[in-house]
């Protein structure tokens, strides 16, 4: 289907919406908002095949950068703040930052390592579950409310009635999102429906969106009932519930591997590469025609006149299929003391390879967040990069780093033991496990099988299936029921907790701002 019948489809479906905007003019703006968007995105997926990127860099800087680490200019003292609300220096980071409110037993999660026999406490980023489904717990989810989510065209819906999964499928997501997607659930079905377990998957009926961006917005629902809709990504202005997104069973067309395997191939790479033998510089690699923030990233790359301690690469994907994707391997990418993560679109499956890294998160300003991104703290686990001024952000951030070794290292290393311990694959299906459940309690109905629904096996999606896609499917799959059970779901927020918690993540990028003040 081309984008114009696209967009008259969600036209109508808009103005049969019973809850939307409260005038003529505002919904005539969201249609136009909405419409813009399915055009850019189709324009985006049909470039995104057929027009090859040039990279940016110049493979001899490149080369420099890995071989001639440059001493930090203007950072040797320390500078102090003039404002007396953040009179500390950069080389302090600021007290009581490094700690998220949660119960007693999140302690033990945050130093435990998963493993087949060990359940314990969930992470503390598991409690944004209890946030995500709030707007639904005091009146629950009715068929006649799940089926609202129309409006906003998902792609397909999951029903599992029990034991057995079953999808009805809506329209089609770009590449194998949806296959790999299922074939999570699938994992997971197997993992926590089995005969004897203490932890079953109840039945549940949900419908899934496998767009880049959240659509539900919180201000067209005040007063009425929202329809809850599954994707990838959430944001602070909508009601989108975060699921983990496909890569982590594997990306075949990029090559990337399931996230169990490269998980602790990037591990063994950091170890191989100590981190002050790594280039002094700010790295990323990515697509840059996604989104206009990565396009002003660009100017950040060091030139003839001015280096901002950053080098971009501009992914060229049709020459890495071309060759075998030799130069895209991301066990083989944390050479650099520094990282980047930039949003394209929406938000982008790079973070969990970039916080692995042992490498300095640089993140510039985020607008949506994953499922687990809430459980990171800034001076933590990443240092915040303006989304306005990146380049003059990354360079103090690369200055200051590389003046505060040992500051730096913590950071990079808080990231990937979080990464290491908080983000195993046992602790993906756990957070799925959770979801679901806590979903399933508030559905209103008894789930039954959709018309249309076809049930999906492993059989059946293995059907067919070859090269990276049928390989990455069995490496996913294997030793999906080696676990004892799901580790202990934990507590909600309090109003109290959710306020010290999000005015600790503002303080801290405050106090870098601060310190960026300072320099100038």
């Amino acid at each position: 289907m081309e984008p114009p019948a696209k967009v008259e489809r969600l036209t109508r479906s808009l103005q049969a919406a019973p809850c939307l905007a409260v005038n003529g003019g505002v919904f005539v703006f969201f249609v136009a908002i909405v419409a813009g968007a399915f055009v850019s995105s189709y324009w985006i997926s049909a470039s995104a095949r057929v027009a090859p990127i040039i990279p940016i860099a110049v493979p001899a800087i490149a080369q420099n950068a890995a071989t001639s680490p440059l001493r930090a200019p203007g950072l040797t003292t320390p500078f102090t703040s003039s404002q007396d609300a953040a009179n500390r220096t950069p080389s302090e980071l600021p007290a009581g930052l490094t700690q998220q409110p949660s119960p007693a037993p999140a302690s033990e999660a945050a130093t435990e390592s998963s493993s087949a026999t060990t359940t314990g406490s969930c992470p503390a980023y598991f409690r944004w579950i209890h946030e995500d489904l709030r707007p639904w717990r005091a009146t629950g989810i009715t068929r006649e409310t799940l089926e609202g989510a129309h409006r906003y065209m998902p792609k397909f819906r999951v029903t599992v009635v029990a034991g057995r999964l079953y999808v009805r499928r809506y329209g089609r997501c770009f590449q194998t999102r949806d296959v790999f997607t299922q074939w999570g659930i699938l994992q997971l079905l197997r993992r926590y429906n089995t005969t004897g377990r203490r932890a079953v998957v109840p039945d549940l009926d949900l419908m899934f969106d496998c767009q880049d961006l959240p659509v539900v917005d919180a201000g067209n629902h005040r007063g009425c009932h929202p329809p809850p809709l599954f994707r990838y990504c959430g944001s602070e202005p909508t009601l989108d519930i975060a699921f983990p997104d496909w890569s982590f069973w594997g990306w075949p067309e990029l090559n990337i591997k399931p996230w169990g395997t490269l998980r602790r191939e990037i591990d063994e790479g950091n170890a191989a590469v100590d981190w002050t033998r790594r280039a002094p510089y700010a790295y990323w690699k990515g697509n840059p025609m996604v989104g206009t923030a990565r396009l002003e990233l660009l100017k950040c790359n060091v030139s003839r006149k001015r280096d901002w301690n950053a080098r971009i690469y501009a992914q060229d994907w049709g020459k890495e299929v071309r060759g075998g994707f030799r130069e895209s391997d991301l066990a083989k990418q944390c050479t650099h003391r520094y990282k980047i993560y930039i949003e394209g679109r929406g938000w982008s499956v790079s973070e969990k390879y970039i916080l692995a890294c042992d490498s300095v998160a640089l993140v510039v300003r985020p607008r949506f967040h994953d499922f687990f991104s809430r459980g990171l703290m800034p001076l933590q686990h990443y240092w915040p990069i303006r989304d306005r001024g990146q380049c003059r952000s990354i360079k103090f951030a690369v200055d200051w780093g590389n003046s505060h070794v040992d500051k730096a290292r913590e950071i990079g290393g808080n990231a990937s033991k979080f990464i290491q311990e908080e983000l195993t694959m046992d602790r993906v299906y756990d957070y799925m496990f959770h979801l679901l459940s806590e979903y399933a309690e508030l559905l209103r109905y008894k789930p039954t099988i959709p018309d249309g629904a076809v049930e999906v096996t492993v059989e059946s999606m293995t059907h067919g299936r070859r090269g990276l896609e049928r390989e990455f499917m069995m490496h996913a799959g294997l030793n999906a029921s080696d676990r004892a059970g799901p580790c202990e779901m934990l507590s909600p927020f309090s109003p109290g907790e959710l306020e010290t918690l999000r005015r600790r993540k503002a303080d801290a990028v405050e106090q870098v701002e601060t310190w960026e003040r300072s320099a100038r």
